[in-house]
Protein backbone atom coordinates (compact mmCIF):
# COMPACT_ATOMS: atom_id res chain seq x y z
CA UNK A 1 0.00 0.00 0.00
CA UNK A 2 1.31 3.07 -1.08
CA UNK A 3 0.59 6.40 0.85
CA UNK A 4 1.04 10.29 -0.26
CA UNK A 5 1.13 12.96 1.93
CA UNK A 6 0.31 16.56 1.01
CA UNK A 7 -0.69 19.77 2.04
CA UNK A 8 -3.81 21.42 0.12
CA UNK A 9 -4.82 25.28 1.14
CA UNK A 10 -8.03 26.19 1.83
CA UNK A 11 -8.15 29.95 1.98
CA UNK A 12 -4.25 30.03 2.69
CA UNK A 13 -4.67 27.39 5.36
CA UNK A 14 -2.85 23.89 5.19
CA UNK A 15 -4.57 21.08 5.61
CA UNK A 16 -2.24 17.93 5.69
CA UNK A 17 -3.94 15.37 4.03
CA UNK A 18 -2.47 11.29 2.50
CA UNK A 19 -3.39 10.07 -0.80
CA UNK A 20 -3.60 6.05 -0.72
CA UNK A 21 -3.32 4.46 -3.45
CA UNK A 22 -4.65 1.17 -2.91
CA UNK A 23 -8.13 2.49 -2.01
CA UNK A 24 -8.06 5.67 -4.29
CA UNK A 25 -8.79 8.47 -1.67
CA UNK A 26 -7.84 11.24 -0.02
CA UNK A 27 -7.54 11.32 4.22
CA UNK A 28 -7.64 14.32 5.94
CA UNK A 29 -6.06 15.76 8.58
CA UNK A 30 -8.99 16.38 11.28
CA UNK A 31 -7.50 18.90 13.28
CA UNK A 32 -6.64 20.82 10.50
CA UNK A 33 -10.21 20.91 9.61
CA UNK A 34 -11.33 21.94 12.75
CA UNK A 35 -9.06 24.92 12.58
CA UNK A 36 -10.24 25.93 9.26
CA UNK A 37 -13.86 25.39 10.41
CA UNK A 38 -13.50 27.03 14.03
CA UNK A 39 -10.61 29.31 13.92
CA UNK A 40 -10.37 27.81 17.32
CA UNK A 41 -6.94 28.49 19.17
CA UNK A 42 -6.50 24.94 20.04
CA UNK A 43 -7.94 23.05 17.50
CA UNK A 44 -6.55 19.70 18.94
CA UNK A 45 -8.07 20.17 22.21
CA UNK A 46 -11.88 21.49 20.20
CA UNK A 47 -11.18 18.31 18.49
CA UNK A 48 -10.61 15.66 22.10
CA UNK A 49 -13.65 17.37 23.59
CA UNK A 50 -15.92 16.88 20.33
CA UNK A 51 -14.22 13.50 20.04
CA UNK A 52 -15.34 12.58 23.17
CA UNK A 53 -19.07 13.95 22.94
CA UNK A 54 -19.60 12.12 19.56
CA UNK A 55 -18.57 8.66 21.39
CA UNK A 56 -20.56 9.41 24.24
CA UNK A 57 -23.78 9.72 21.58
CA UNK A 58 -22.79 6.54 19.80
CA UNK A 59 -21.40 8.02 16.68
CA UNK A 60 -19.93 5.32 14.32
CA UNK A 61 -18.08 8.03 11.92
CA UNK A 62 -16.01 8.84 14.68
CA UNK A 63 -14.83 4.99 16.10
CA UNK A 64 -14.26 3.81 12.21
CA UNK A 65 -11.71 6.97 12.02
CA UNK A 66 -8.12 6.02 12.35
CA UNK A 67 -4.62 7.75 12.79
CA UNK A 68 -2.09 7.70 9.95
CA UNK A 69 1.90 9.59 10.16
CA UNK A 70 2.03 13.11 8.94
CA UNK A 71 4.30 15.86 9.77
CA UNK A 72 3.55 17.52 12.21
CA UNK A 73 4.56 21.51 13.32
CA UNK A 74 8.15 20.25 14.63
CA UNK A 75 8.97 18.39 11.02
CA UNK A 76 8.55 15.06 12.76
CA UNK A 77 5.71 12.40 11.24
CA UNK A 78 3.41 11.90 14.05
CA UNK A 79 0.16 10.01 14.30
CA UNK A 80 -2.36 11.84 13.54
CA UNK A 81 -6.49 11.27 13.48
CA UNK A 82 -7.81 11.37 9.68
CA UNK A 83 -10.88 10.62 8.00
CA UNK A 84 -11.53 10.04 4.56
CA UNK A 85 -13.96 12.42 2.48
CA UNK A 86 -17.47 10.73 3.44
CA UNK A 87 -16.19 10.80 7.01
CA UNK A 88 -15.17 14.19 7.11
CA UNK A 89 -18.45 15.83 5.69
CA UNK A 90 -20.35 13.41 8.45
CA UNK A 91 -18.12 15.54 11.26
CA UNK A 92 -18.53 18.61 9.68
CA UNK A 93 -22.09 18.36 10.58
CA UNK A 94 -21.25 18.20 14.15
CA UNK A 95 -18.99 21.49 14.25
CA UNK A 96 -21.47 24.67 13.30
CA UNK A 97 -19.44 27.05 11.27
CA UNK A 98 -20.11 29.28 8.38
CA UNK A 99 -16.88 28.14 6.47
CA UNK A 100 -18.91 24.20 6.71
CA UNK A 101 -20.46 24.64 3.09
CA UNK A 102 -17.17 26.36 0.93
CA UNK A 103 -15.06 23.76 2.71
CA UNK A 104 -17.02 20.68 1.68
CA UNK A 105 -16.67 22.15 -1.97
CA UNK A 106 -13.36 22.17 -1.81
CA UNK A 107 -12.59 18.83 -0.37
CA UNK A 108 -15.24 17.32 -3.19
CA UNK A 109 -12.71 19.58 -5.56
CA UNK A 110 -9.42 17.85 -3.71
CA UNK A 111 -11.04 14.45 -4.56
CA UNK A 112 -12.11 15.02 -8.27
CA UNK A 113 -8.87 16.68 -9.16
CA UNK A 114 -6.94 13.81 -7.94
CA UNK A 115 -9.01 11.01 -9.96
CA UNK A 116 -8.92 13.61 -13.05
CA UNK A 117 -4.94 13.32 -12.58
CA UNK A 118 -5.55 9.58 -12.39
CA UNK A 119 -6.98 9.72 -15.86
CA UNK A 120 -4.99 12.50 -17.61
CA UNK A 121 -1.26 12.44 -16.00
CA UNK A 122 -0.33 15.85 -18.04
CA UNK A 123 -3.21 17.44 -15.62
CA UNK A 124 -0.84 16.64 -12.38
CA UNK A 125 2.41 18.11 -14.32
CA UNK A 126 0.49 21.18 -14.77
CA UNK A 127 -0.41 21.28 -11.17
CA UNK A 128 3.04 21.25 -10.39
CA UNK A 129 3.68 23.86 -13.00
CA UNK A 130 1.30 26.07 -11.31
CA UNK A 131 2.92 25.29 -7.79
CA UNK A 132 6.31 26.01 -8.59
CA UNK A 133 5.47 29.46 -10.23
CA UNK A 134 3.69 30.38 -7.02
CA UNK A 135 6.83 29.61 -5.02
CA UNK A 136 8.67 31.70 -7.35
CA UNK A 137 11.08 29.39 -9.34
CA UNK A 138 12.19 30.55 -12.58
CA UNK A 139 10.75 28.89 -15.76
CA UNK A 140 14.14 27.47 -16.88
CA UNK A 141 14.61 25.81 -13.44
CA UNK A 142 10.94 24.10 -13.53
CA UNK A 143 11.37 22.70 -17.04
CA UNK A 144 14.63 20.84 -15.62
CA UNK A 145 12.57 19.79 -12.43
CA UNK A 146 9.44 18.53 -14.23
CA UNK A 147 11.89 16.83 -16.60
CA UNK A 148 13.77 14.92 -13.69
CA UNK A 149 9.95 14.37 -12.33
CA UNK A 150 9.41 11.91 -15.21
CA UNK A 151 12.80 10.55 -15.78
CA UNK A 152 12.67 9.79 -11.99
CA UNK A 153 9.51 7.53 -12.38
CA UNK A 154 10.88 5.92 -15.38
CA UNK A 155 13.59 4.39 -13.15
CA UNK A 156 11.45 3.46 -10.05
CA UNK A 157 9.50 1.66 -12.94
CA UNK A 158 12.24 -0.10 -14.51
CA UNK A 159 12.86 -0.96 -10.16
CA UNK A 160 9.77 -2.08 -9.78
CA UNK A 161 9.56 -4.13 -12.84
CA UNK A 162 12.49 -6.27 -11.61
CA UNK A 163 10.81 -6.55 -8.03
CA UNK A 164 13.02 -4.22 -6.32
CA UNK A 165 10.63 -2.58 -3.46
CA UNK A 166 10.08 1.02 -2.57
CA UNK A 167 11.43 2.13 0.66
CA UNK A 168 15.20 0.87 1.86
CA UNK A 169 15.91 -0.78 -2.16
CA UNK A 170 14.65 2.38 -3.51
CA UNK A 171 16.80 4.58 -1.01
CA UNK A 172 19.86 2.87 -1.48
CA UNK A 173 20.44 2.65 -4.97
CA UNK A 174 19.15 6.02 -5.12
CA UNK A 175 22.22 6.83 -2.75
CA UNK A 176 24.41 4.93 -5.02
CA UNK A 177 23.64 7.12 -7.36
CA UNK A 178 24.30 10.49 -5.63
CA UNK A 179 27.26 9.18 -4.27
CA UNK A 180 28.80 8.55 -7.63
CA UNK A 181 28.21 11.36 -9.13
CA UNK A 182 29.06 13.89 -6.74
CA UNK A 183 30.24 12.28 -3.98
CA UNK A 184 27.45 12.29 -0.90
CA UNK A 185 24.67 10.56 -0.09
CA UNK A 186 20.96 11.69 -0.24
CA UNK A 187 21.40 12.63 3.69
CA UNK A 188 25.10 14.06 3.28
CA UNK A 189 24.02 16.44 0.00
CA UNK A 190 21.19 17.82 2.11
CA UNK A 191 23.31 18.54 5.32
CA UNK A 192 25.97 20.38 2.65
CA UNK A 193 22.84 22.46 1.34
CA UNK A 194 21.58 23.27 4.95
CA UNK A 195 18.56 21.08 4.43
CA UNK A 196 16.02 19.50 6.82
CA UNK A 197 12.86 18.25 6.07
CA UNK A 198 12.56 20.07 2.73
CA UNK A 199 12.94 18.08 -0.47
CA UNK A 200 16.87 17.94 -1.84
CA UNK A 201 15.71 17.97 -5.66
CA UNK A 202 13.28 21.18 -5.15
CA UNK A 203 16.64 22.63 -3.87
CA UNK A 204 19.09 21.58 -6.48
CA UNK A 205 20.20 24.07 -9.14
CA UNK A 206 20.24 23.60 -12.79
CA UNK A 207 23.22 22.01 -13.07
CA UNK A 208 22.56 19.67 -10.79
CA UNK A 209 19.10 18.70 -11.78
CA UNK A 210 21.02 17.65 -15.23
CA UNK A 211 23.59 16.09 -13.49
CA UNK A 212 21.27 13.73 -11.74
CA UNK A 213 18.77 13.28 -14.47
CA UNK A 214 21.96 12.09 -16.53
CA UNK A 215 22.66 9.20 -14.02
CA UNK A 216 18.96 8.32 -13.25
CA UNK A 217 18.31 8.30 -17.58
CA UNK A 218 22.02 6.19 -17.66
CA UNK A 219 21.01 3.77 -14.44
CA UNK A 220 17.48 2.96 -16.23
CA UNK A 221 18.70 2.81 -19.94
CA UNK A 222 21.34 0.13 -18.26
CA UNK A 223 19.07 -1.73 -16.53
CA UNK A 224 17.04 -1.98 -19.65
CA UNK A 225 19.94 -3.57 -21.17
CA UNK A 226 21.63 -5.78 -19.37
CA UNK A 227 18.59 -7.14 -17.19
CA UNK A 228 20.25 -7.19 -13.80
CA UNK A 229 18.68 -10.16 -11.61
CA UNK A 230 20.17 -9.96 -8.26
CA UNK A 231 20.14 -6.91 -6.15
CA UNK A 232 24.58 -6.35 -6.18
CA UNK A 233 23.68 -6.30 -9.97
CA UNK A 234 21.09 -3.49 -9.48
CA UNK A 235 23.65 -1.71 -7.30
CA UNK A 236 26.54 -1.66 -10.00
CA UNK A 237 24.23 -0.73 -12.36
CA UNK A 238 23.15 2.50 -10.51
CA UNK A 239 26.88 2.99 -10.20
CA UNK A 240 27.81 2.93 -13.56
CA UNK A 241 24.84 5.12 -14.28
CA UNK A 242 26.25 7.71 -11.48
CA UNK A 243 29.58 7.20 -13.39
CA UNK A 244 28.23 8.36 -16.42
CA UNK A 245 27.21 11.77 -15.23
CA UNK A 246 30.55 11.84 -13.16
CA UNK A 247 32.27 12.13 -16.35
CA UNK A 248 30.28 14.15 -18.61
CA UNK A 249 31.99 17.24 -19.84
CA UNK A 250 29.57 19.97 -18.88
CA UNK A 251 31.72 21.07 -15.43
CA UNK A 252 34.59 17.84 -15.86
CA UNK A 253 34.43 18.44 -12.06
CA UNK A 254 35.74 16.30 -9.47
CA UNK A 255 33.34 14.64 -6.15
CA UNK A 256 33.77 17.31 -3.23
CA UNK A 257 36.90 19.64 -5.03
CA UNK A 258 36.03 22.48 -3.10
CA UNK A 259 35.78 25.04 -5.89
CA UNK A 260 34.26 23.10 -8.47
CA UNK A 261 30.82 22.13 -5.37
CA UNK A 262 31.32 26.52 -5.37
CA UNK A 263 30.61 26.40 -9.23
CA UNK A 264 28.10 23.54 -8.99
CA UNK A 265 26.28 23.91 -5.76
CA UNK A 266 25.00 28.14 -6.39
CA UNK A 267 21.97 28.88 -5.32
CA UNK A 268 18.63 28.39 -6.90
CA UNK A 269 17.29 30.37 -9.31
CA UNK A 270 14.32 32.26 -8.43
CA UNK A 271 12.05 34.54 -10.77
CA UNK A 272 12.80 38.16 -10.10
Amino acid sequence: MTKHNQIQLFEEKKVRTVWDDAEEKWYFSIVDAVAVLTDSVDPTAYWRKLKQRLKAEGNETVTSCHGLKMKAPDGKMRMTDVADTEQLFRLIQSIPSPKAEPFKLWMAQVAADRLDQMQDPELGIEQALADYKRLGYSDSWINQRLKSIEIRKDLTDEWKRHGLKEGVQFATLTDIIYSTWSGMTAKEYKQFKGLKKENLRDNMTNRELVLNMLAELSTKDISESRNPETFGEHAEVARQGGEIARNAPVLNWKPRQASQLSLLFTPRQHCS
